[in-house]
């Protein structure tokens, strides 16, 4: 135990003097430290990769309701870069929070086998220090620490944790590009109730609703009364914060509205009462691209349908059951600009750049009504946002490569 706590403090003491050092000479190749108690020797690398490909850190998992959809993500975004061009890091992180450097195969991520890999993990975290601008990795093997420089990283993360800024937040303070919304964006439009608030502020259509926040006084019964009297049947209950459906029930009655609330509350504080919309649930993908000089593009795809087989768009039914994707969607093409146009709309809105995917209802009156936003879509093989800008006419490839290329070229747009 002393020695576990000695062994950390000793390993910020390098690191931070290590940044310093880097500073004054301008790069350093490495430095070692003798522990005065014991006679081992770490060595302590900085290389600048100074060849023809550029670095990319694709982070994974995570500690989130979402890990696995983040793993099988992450798998489709690294099997789709261009190795030609890219060196790509893979950086695991446990639903316990601890991180590391992947080594094994690709295959082992998408099915989680790389987490007990541990011949190929290697322990590492994400230096705070802009002077490292990349991943720190400790090689117990070789007893020695690398800093390996990241060009850019591309988050592949889904949820708490990864996707509501975060992460995002962490790689600001060590200026790394990165692939996606920034901070302060990925925090908005992870929360539900204040998406809401600011569609609702910019004359957005949505459903009826109403939020409210768990805590030891409040009367619970009061606000489900409140939500019964106030919304329509089915009632959507939605924890504020998650995604891939998670924790969402779709409640006929007020006991199964009670039901829905406990649920909820067990994967966040905060929770959103959405009057149900009958009709179609119709998404789409936006994507910031960039012009010759660098004027921002933003590209609204096709749009897709999801017909969901037991009646809503649920966990199960994202990526469990056979639930039907009309990739594109059977609609007019004037519909289709019209849902395009309001989805850039809420992207601007909202403060995003890079990448999301926005979901609508379109109700049986012919009205759109906005879901949803997601900042970091699933990238899996059955995923919405790859296949609709592929049908739109960017490859997956194509896409994982201007992405990247994007967030070197412009990394201080957005916050």
């Amino acid at each position: 135990m002393h020695f576990r706590a000695r062994y950390d403090i000793i390993t910020i003491i390098i690191i931070i003097f290590t940044c310093a050092a880097y500073h004054e000479t301008g790069g350093m190749h490495c430095v070692y430290v003798r522990r005065s108690y014991t006679s081992e020797r770490f060595t302590l690398n900085i290389r600048n990769f100074d060849d023809s490909k550029m670095s990319v850190g694709v982070i994974f998992g995570g500690d989130s309701t979402e890990h696995e959809i983040s793993c099988i993500s992450a798998y489709g975004v690294i099997s789709n870069i261009d190795r030609e061009k890219y060196n790509v890091y893979k950086i695991g992180i446990l639903k316990d929070g601890k991180w590391f450097v992947y080594d094994g195969p690709e295959s082992s991520i998408s099915n989680m086998a790389w987490e007990t890999d541990s011949d190929n993990l290697i322990p590492a975290v994400i230096s705070p220090c802009s002077a490292h601008h990349g991943v720190l990795m400790l090689n117990k093997r070789e007893s020695r620490y690398e800093i390996k420089r990241l060009d850019c990283v591309f988050p592949v993360l889904h949820g708490k944790n990864g996707e509501d800024g975060t992460m995002q937040g962490l790689l600001k303070i060590a200026g790394i590009p990165f692939v996606g919304c920034g901070t302060l964006s990925s925090a908005i439009s992870m929360d539900k109730a204040v998406t809401k608030v600011i569609a609702d502020s910019h004359g957005i259509k949505q459903t009826p609703w109403l939020h409210t926040v768990c805590s030891d006084t409040e009367d619970m019964d009061a606000v489900i009364d409140k939500a019964c009297a106030a919304l329509k049947f089915p009632i959507f209950v939605k924890p504020a914060n998650a995604g891939s459906s998670v924790g969402i029930s779709r409640a006929l009655s007020r006991g199964e509205v009670y039901e829905a609330v406990r649920k909820a509350s067990a994967v966040d504080g905060k929770i959103i009462f959405e009057q149900g919309v009958k009709g179609r649930e119709l998404e789409v993908a936006v994507f910031e691209d960039r012009g010759e000089n660098g004027e921002k593009i933003l590209v609204a795809s096709k749009c897709g349908e999801i017909i969901p087989e037991n009646g809503f768009y649920d966990y199960d039914a994202k990526y469990v059951s056979d639930t039907k994707l009309a990739v594109p969607a059977q609609v007019s093409d004037e519909l289709n600009e019209k849902i395009g146009d309001i989805a850039k709309k809420i992207f601007r809105m909202l403060g995003c750049r890079s990448l999301s995917r926005v979901d609508f209802f379109l109700d049986e009156s012919g009205e759109l009504i906005f879901n949803e936003i997601n900042t970091m879509p699933g990238f899996t093989g059955i995923s919405m946002y790859p296949k609709l800008m592929e049908v739109s006419g960017v490859s997956y490839p194509d896409l994982i490569d201007r992405l990247i290329t994007n967030a070197v070229r412009f990394p201080d747009q957005g916050e």
